[in-house]
């Protein structure tokens, strides 16, 4: 036997060979056949050659590319890599083999459609191709870019602007991913579960494979272009997963450049000018005259925007990135054999020891009862002011003197929750996700004395809206009718008075309140919620029914009442009709909801007006940066997912909050959503070339939002689709392999046509999970190779 492909009842590949050489190679062959239009968009997006293809909206991505030097970076990284441990290389090596053979075997001919549509045959892979696709998939996952949004605020508001737009308030959608040791399990043995959140591709970002060979026996979610199983695998008695950290490891420095008859300098931090590297570049664009690109590189790292002549409208600026495995040569590539070979979490942990990037937090158990939970990834040590926002190469101590002892941590009740909140990376980050996710999971987890396997997809799916809060109690505030009438009844001096207004609709909310309810027996059902005080949660919350999830969850205490600002005219009779039902509802972003589509379109009213205020509409406007970093400059979606810190501050630059609710709220009530959530909150994949035979409409609608442990991130403000969500979900069962489950997006296949193209997408909509099979017996045999 040399190697050996299998195909379950989802058309996933299960791979078996004699050595790791042979199965690495068995890897890439079967990923080009599956996955051919794929790999090759992902090899010139890591060349920065994508537009030759796809045309000038690829451009600006490939001007990063280029200017960030990823290939060079890559080539470093595996010459690098065949010095210090040739064993790996040569494996690497045989995964792009077999890519190749994959490519051109005339057995196999390559139907992808998207090759006939734009004239491209499949390029050949190099050996360093498969880490220009890691670092080009993650270059960006750190969000180096950030840094410029709080230039830009801070220029526009100030300084104290930066906390108010900060992630621990909006927050950027990352991964769940909860370890429940054994004592809290049924089978008293280990479970990990959770779902990566990325952009949804189609193909997807992650493929389900199952490697054999007489060293191990691995399932896991691969990255399509990278050999091995990195982020997500079982090798049958230890198993792991990560989430993003939401560490700090990439820095931006202002360069002062100048030209001279050699070429450029750079004015470094010991007052000198240094000859900084300097050449140029062509990029093809189809359709277009080919670009000419000036890279140059100081000290500190290839300058990404700006240049000697400034950015494009002539604002004296140069930008250069400094990125780890640009000044180590070192991807972490040297930890991915050891991952597979690992028996116990020991194993796992020294493994893990090589990681590089991206920064992640690793939670992993086995079936000895060892357990992990730590970061992984290189981030240098330098100035705190590093982080914060791009800083002046010219000046000295803002150099990187060494590199962070990665943080672990332990469980709390026989569990550990990962959400991309603050936790044991704290120390290594500037902004982090809001705590709603992992809150949320925490107390699901707590419901119940003991899980199983079967139990997590109910806390994948679970669709509470912590981060509603804060508008819902701005609407609470908006004075009514009743309240008004209430108000009158009192003292002249206190009658007209905003307090009094507040008051009345409190105690109005205070009779009309539900008593609790009377709940089943706690080990099959939810446990009940009692009614919050009124004078402190603009409405009692329900208890959450048994086909959402498995246990209730204690209510989020809500923020005190916000004093309203708005003159004390009642609201219109539809106004006021949408905000009880609003009020009413069960905080639940589900995709058959008409109160939660409601309350969408609320919020993202809110968030236009905002937008539009006088005091925050000329930040809309970004510096003349690169476009690819755009997205991370532009304010409406910043708005949007910091609506919740914007609401409570004490104050926002004298800004009428109130009144922008309340003129959102007529504004919504005057033309209310038709629908559902699901009707406008659809799925709205990347595809590299647009699939112009699908329209937005035809997407599938979804459940969840942002903050929702069922991650789907609309933009409020700007539109309701959801390109983020859960690229894949996974249960990995310590007690029986056999017994976990998984799910992606889409399908095995990146083919058109394929019946595995698509065919797990109803499962992850409904929050189902396919079984995870790795006895050969059951499976079906495709080829021997």
């Amino acid at each position: 036997m040399s190697a050996e492909t299998y195909r379950d009842a989802w058309g996933i590949p299960h791979l078996r060979a004699d050595t790791p050489h042979e199965l690495a190679r068995a890897q890439g062959r079967v990923t080009a056949r599956d996955r051919a239009w794929q790999l090759e968009v992902e090899r010139h997006r890591a060349q920065g050659t994508s537009a030759s293809f796809l045309g000038p909206e690829a451009l600006s991505w490939d001007r990063l590319a280029r200017r960030a030097r990823l290939a060079d970076t890559a080539r470093r990284c595996f010459t690098a890599l065949e010095r210090k441990d040739p064993g790996t290389a040569a494996w690497v090596r045989a995964y792009t083999d077999g890519v190749n053979e994959g490519l051109t075997e005339p057995g196999h001919p390559n139907p992808a459609p998207e090759f006939a549509r734009t004239g491209l045959a499949p390029g050949r892979w190099d050996p360093w191709t498969p880490l220009g696709v890691w670092l080009a998939t993650h270059i960006l996952f750190a969000g180096f870019p950030a840094k410029l949004w709080r230039e830009h605020i801070s220029t526009h508001l100030g300084p104290e602007a930066v906390a108010l737009f900060a992630a621990d308030g909006p927050g950027t959608a990352g991964s769940n991913g909860w370890l429940v040791s054994g004592e809290r399990t049924t089978t008293g043995h280990a479970l990990i579960a959770g779902d990566p959140h990325r952009f949804i591709e189609d193909p997807g970002v992650y493929q389900q494979v199952h490697l054999s060979c007489p060293e191990f026996d691995v399932v896991g979610l691969a990255v399509p272009g990278v050999p091995g199983v990195a982020h997500f695998g079982h090798t049958g008695t230890v198993a792991w997963a990560i989430t993003n950290a939401m560490a700090d490891y990439q820095d931006l420095y202002r360069e002062r450049l100048r030209r001279t008859g050699a070429g450029v300098e750079a004015l470094g931090p010991d007052g000198i000018w240094h000859r900084a590297a300097r050449h140029t570049e062509r990029i093809d664009v189809a359709g277009e005259d080919t670009v000419e690109v000036e890279i140059i590189e100081t000290d500190r790292g290839p300058v990404i925007a700006g240049g000697p002549e400034g950015l494009d409208d002539g604002t004296p600026a140069a930008l250069s990135l400094r990125y780890p495995p640009r000044v180590t040569a070192d991807l972490g590539f040297g930890a991915l054999l050891p991952l597979l070979r690992a028996r116990r979490v020991a194993d796992v942990d020294r493994a893990l020891d090589a990681w590089a990037e991206p920064v992640n937090v690793v939670q992993a158990a086995d079936t000895e009862g060892g357990l992990l939970h730590r970061v992984a990834g290189r981030v240098p040590v330098r100035p705190a002011a590093n982080g914060l926002r791009p800083v002046p190469a010219w000046e000295p101590g803002h150099e990187w003197t060494g590199w962070h002892t990665p943080p672990r941590a332990g469980l709390t009740d026989g569990v550990a929750v990962m959400a991309n909140q603050r936790g044991p990376a704290t120390p290594l980050g500037v902004e982090f996700a809001p705590p709603h996710r992992a809150d949320r999971i925490t107390a699901l987890l707590a419901g119940k004395e003991h899980w199983s396997a079967a139990d997590m997809p109910a806390i994948h799916t679970d669709t509470h809206l912590g981060a509603a809060a804060p508008l819902l109690t701005h609407l609470a505030a908006l004075p009514s009718e009743a309240a008004l009438a209430s108000a009158a009844a009192l003292t002249p001096e206190a009658a007209l008075t905003p307090e009094a207004a507040l008051a009345s609709e409190a105690a109005l909310a205070s009779e009309a309140a539900p008593g609790p309810k009377a709940a089943p027996d706690p080990e099959a059902a939810p446990t009940p919620e009692a009614a919050p005080d009124p004078e402190t949660a603009p409405t009692p919350e329900a208890a959450p029914t048994p086909e959402a999830t498995p246990t209730a969850a204690p209510p989020e205490a809500p923020p005190t009442p916000l004093t309203p600002l708005t003159p004390l005219t009642p609201l219109t009779p539809e106004a006021a009709a949408l905000r009880d039902r609003i009020l009413a509802w069960d905080r639940r972003m589900d995709a058959d909801s008409t109160d939660a589509a409601a309350y969408a379109a609320v919020r993202a009213a809110v968030v236009r007006r905002l937008a539009a205020h006088p005091v925050l509409a000329p930040a809309s406007v970004p510096p003349a940066y690169p476009e690819v970093l755009l997205p991370w400059l532009a304010l409406v979606p910043r708005l949007g997912h910091a609506l919740e810190h914007l609401l409570r501050a004490e104050d926002l630059y004298g800004i009428d909050r109130a009144a922008a609710v309340r003129a959102a709220l007529e504004e919504v009530a005057a033309s209310p959503p038709s629908g559902t959530w699901g009707d406008t909150h659809r799925l709205a994949p990347w595809r590299a070339l647009p699939d112009t035979a699908t329209a937005p409409g035809d997407e599938p609608g979804l459940s969840g939002d942002h903050d929702c442990v069922l991650c789907t991130s609309p933009v409020p403000g700007l539109t309701d689709r959801a390109a983020r969500g859960p690229a894949a979900r996974y249960v990995w069962d310590l007690a029986d392999r056999a017994n976990s489950r998984w799910v992606v997006p889409h399908g095995a296949s990146g083919l058109p046509g394929s019946p595995h193209h698509h065919d797990q997408q109803p499962l992850w909509l409904g929050g189902e999970l396919a079984p995870v099979v790795t006895d050969f017996d059951r499976l079906t045999k495709e080829s021997d190779d």
